[in-house]
């Protein structure tokens, strides 16, 4: 599996900015996976800022980013977007795409994009 993220870059505070993550791979079924974004800052180890199943649930962690930002996904593009409305110097950081499977035998296939910098600054 690869996992190539998109769409970093420089934000102004309180703008947009909208980061997609495409998922490929031979044989590769996009709706196995559980998908999320996490980010790594300086100050900070790497955080999980939103998850989305296989089935379409969406969860969103940190008070930081609660409301502010929205997971989504698009199984026939095979890709995962992360939309990010009002961002703040805070959420300046590498933000990575991870993409996690449940086998039938309960082992686990996990796979990290690269990362693709996000800074908000004026």
């Amino acid at each position: 599996v690869q996992l190539v993220e998109s769409g970093g870059g420089l934000v102004e505070p309180g703008g947009l900015l909208r980061l997609t993550c495409t998922l490929s791979g031979s044989g590769v079924t996009f709706t196995d996976y559980d998908m999320s974004w996490y980010r790594q800052s300086q100050q900070k180890d790497r955080e999980l800022v939103a998850k989305i199943t296989r089935y379409g649930g969406t969860k969103k962690d940190g008070d930081l980013v609660k409301g502010r930002f929205i997971i989504s996904s698009e199984s026939a593009r095979r890709t995962m977007s992360l939309r990010m409305d009002m961002p703040q110097s805070e959420d300046t950081a590498v933000y990575y795409c991870y993409a996690r499977r449940v086998n039938p035998s309960y082992s686990t296939d996990e796979d990290w994009g690269q990362g693709t910098q996000v800074t908000v600054s004026s």
